[in-house]
């Protein structure tokens, strides 16, 4: 055979090859439809066929992303991403002759909508994402034909109603993310036949019931966080066969308390996190001894007792009030100065009873255009940590950490962007933020009737038609008087969302309350209970903020309320660290209050929900 004889023989070889490669028409007109009623031609414009080697978006790294199966005589679309692309309207009928997906990613998009019933014709699906979205109506129980599912996402959406049943069907799952999704009822006993899988993201949605107890016989589990989910205790026993847990994250449980007794066996824990679980009696030894842990939080419990040796042993160190100091003596001579001032020991100042407090909550000194002084505030607050004015009229206590980000802001958020509806925006342009537990207290107060303003304006979400715009941050507010001599302040705000009471992101809002102020001191409590998004713009992006706050005296007519006899068995908000990178944060202002009768009376005083 001559030369151009083979050229063409090859040529003609590769036609026919390049025949065989083409993509189902049926499936090229539904991607088509999808591009266009998506608005994606510009990202995604297929003048060849759509699963022709080495396109642009064929890489795995690209998006849009198509990829396809070529082993037989027609191409089938077997991979789509379009995530992070603000893609706007419903999920198109045409979706759903794309039936040999294996992988499917819409993530992080504004769609609308139900999830049609017509999901479950995917039957080849392994890995589905619809989390981040503005999806609604009830999560479609023929998800639950998606037998082959390994990964399935729909977290931060706006459900409605339970999580149907069928999902107990998805025997292979390896990852479950259902946070923020709005979902409702009790969650369905059927999951227990889930026994493949690794991880579960429950947390932020409106579950009714216990914490359930079949939990603990999903035994491959690696990774399991479920807060701010309604749910009531206690914490079952049975998740001490959850030996393969490396995160653990519940948080704010209700009615029974919870026993730490299950944690014996759990060795892999690296983060372990029980936040306001009604967790009672001590912190076991063997948690001190453990060579994986690396955070824990038991912050807002009913734990008594002293800390471990062991945690002392490696020359770990204790913060009460959030100053650090030794674990076994109040040796710190800041932190046990407040200590004795909050327990009404002796005088939180020096100075002349004062009847008005200001502070630029996470920024510099202000004067506003009224004539108030707002104090600088902008000293980085760690985990467990205490700031006070340098006039002593004042002081700021910071609880948490964040565990996803600890790169990330860890205590003041700030924005260059001008704020709306004010005439004093450099006022809002920086914010305290706290993961869990944000406290200001008023100092040395005279006693009688405040008037408390809290500024506020949300610079961290964005109110945009993007998906960035589509986070909830959700906190409480409680005014106490003085939280030692009470046992509950009074709530003023509850999943307090500042971008929806103040019409937007980056606008300004005031909430003005009244409060009475007894024993010279005010407490003015910002509460992270577990509700609204955690990650949307960016990871850790949640808990309270808040811009400023104006405290200024009222008309008199408040008396000084006698002080009955108090003790206090331990009174603690600590943190530890050591050169192993180990955090503890611990429960904080815990006390036993005997009354006059020497009759015991344990009173928890900063629980943030009435129990």
């Amino acid at each position: 055979m001559g030369v151009l004889s083979f050229s063409f023989f090859v040529f003609w070889v590769l036609e026919i090859v390049a025949a065989q490669v083409a993509t189902d028409p049926n499936e090229v007109e539904a991607l088509n439809k999808m591009i266009d009623k998506w608005n994606l031609r510009i990202k995604l414009n297929l003048t060849i066929d759509p699963c022709t080697p080495n396109a642009t978006w064929a890489p795995e790294n690209a998006n849009p992303r198509i990829a396809c199966d070529c082993s037989s005589t027609v191409c089938h679309i077997t991979h789509l991403k379009m995530y992070a692309l603000d893609i706007s309207g419903e999920i198109p009928q045409e979706l759903f002759v794309l039936n040999k997906l294996i992988d499917l990613n819409l993530g992080q998009n504004v769609l609308s909508g139900n999830i049609p019933p017509e999901i479950g014709q995917l039957s080849n699906m392994q890995y589905l994402n619809f989390g981040i979205n503005n999806l609604t109506g009830l999560v479609p129980p023929q998800l639950g034909n998606l037998t082959k599912l390994l990964s399935l996402r729909f977290g931060s959406n706006n459900f409605n109603g339970p999580l149907p049943p069928k999902l107990g069907n998805l025997t292979s799952l390896q990852e479950l993310y259902i946070e923020s999704s709005r979902v409702s009822g009790p969650i369905p006993p059927e999951l227990s036949y889930l026994k493949s899988l690794q991880k579960l993201w429950a947390s932020d949605n409106l579950f009714t019931g216990k914490l359930p107890d079949f939990i603990g016989t999903l035994t491959d589990l690696k990774d399991l966080r479920i807060q701010g989910a309604m749910l009531e205790g206690p914490i079952p026993s049975s998740y001490g066969a959850l030996t393969k847990l490396e995160d653990l994250r519940i948080g704010d449980l209700s009615k029974e308390d919870s026993s730490l007794d299950f944690l014996e066996n759990l060795t892999s824990l690296s983060i372990l996190s029980l936040r306001n679980c009604r967790v009672a009696g001590q912190l076991p030894d063997y948690l001190s001894y453990s060579a994986n842990l690396k955070i824990l939080d038991v912050s807002f419990n009913l734990l008594s007792g002293n800390s471990p040796l062991n945690f002392a042993k490696v020359g770990l160190s204790m913060n009460v009030v959030g100053t650090s100091i030794n674990a076994n003596f109040l040796q710190d001579e800041k932190a046990s100065a407040m200590l004795h001032c909050l327990l009404g020991n002796k005088s939180c100042s020096t100075e002349v009873p004062a009847t008005s407090f200001s502070i630029k909550c996470g920024g510099t000194e202000q004067v506003s255009a009224s004539g108030i002084k707002f104090d600088d505030d902008s000293e980085t607050l760690g985990a467990a940590s205490l700031y006070t004015s340098s006039n002593s009229q004042w002081a700021v206590s910071n609880t948490g950490s964040f565990i996803s980000n600890p790169n990330g802001p860890q205590s003041i958020a700030h924005t260059d962007s001008q704020i709306m509806e004010t005439l004093e925006s450099e006022l809002y342009k920086t914010a305290r933020i706290s993961p869990s537990s944000l406290r200001y207290y008023g100092l040395g107060l005279k006693n009688g009737n405040y008037k408390v303003e809290l500024h506020f304006a949300e610079i961290q979400i964005d109110d945009s038609q993007s998906w960035r715009g589509l986070g909830r941050r959700l906190f409480d507010v409680y005014i106490q008087l003085h939280l030692l001599l009470v046992c509950k302040g009074e709530r003023v705000l509850r999943d307090f969302n500042i971008q929806e009471e103040a019409g937007g992101s980056k606008r300004a809002l005031v909430k003005t309350f009244e409060a009475n102020v007894t024993n010279t001191i005010m407490d003015i409590h910002f509460f992270w209970a577990g509700r609204g998004t955690c990650c949307i713009p960016s990871q850790s992006t949640y808990g309270p903020l808040v811009s400023a706050i104006h405290v200024s005296k009222g008309s008199d007519g408040v008396g000084t309320s006698k002080r009955g006899k108090k003790r206090v068995g331990r009174l603690v908000g600590i943190a530890f660290g050591s050169a192993a990178g180990l955090m503890i944060i611990s429960s904080i202002f815990y006390l036993w209050w005997i009354k006059e009768s020497l009759e015991h009376m344990r009173v928890h005083t900063d629980s943030p929900r009435k129990r």
